[in-house]
């Protein structure tokens, strides 16, 4: 699902992220990053049931991609605990920039390059 909130794009992404759903999600992703024009870009995996490898793969690629045109990708995670223990046991937690809220994803300020 894709919206507007606040003036910056989010995609919300429900139910399983696996080796079948992450390239489209991913696609969708680029998409918004791309059309993001300097803005942030809100992944919102709050509703997510399942994240495997894949998935995971899928977040560092689209967050090197944010990098590369230096346009923030923010992921909300709260608590789920199917999608935070799989990003904290690989270390990724340290490589993207993870948010409690939508509003806290929105409000943060835009890392120096």
């Amino acid at each position: 699902m894709r919206r507007v909130v606040g003036g910056v794009l989010v995609i919300a992404a429900i139910g399983e992220v696996d080796m079948d759903t992450a390239p489209t999600l991913g696609a969708a992703i680029i998409a918004c990053i791309d059309e993001a024009d300097g803005e942030p870009c809100i992944l919102d995996l709050t509703a997510v049931t399942f994240l495997d490898s894949p998935g995971l793969t899928m977040l560092l690629d689209a967050t090197n991609h944010a990098h590369a045109v230096r346009e923030p990708l923010r992921i909300v995670v709260d608590a789920n605990r199917p999608v935070i223990r799989p990003i904290e046991v690989t270390g990724l937690d340290d490589e993207l920039a993870l948010y409690h809220t939508i509003s806290e994803a929105l409000n943060a300020k835009k890392p120096a390059n």
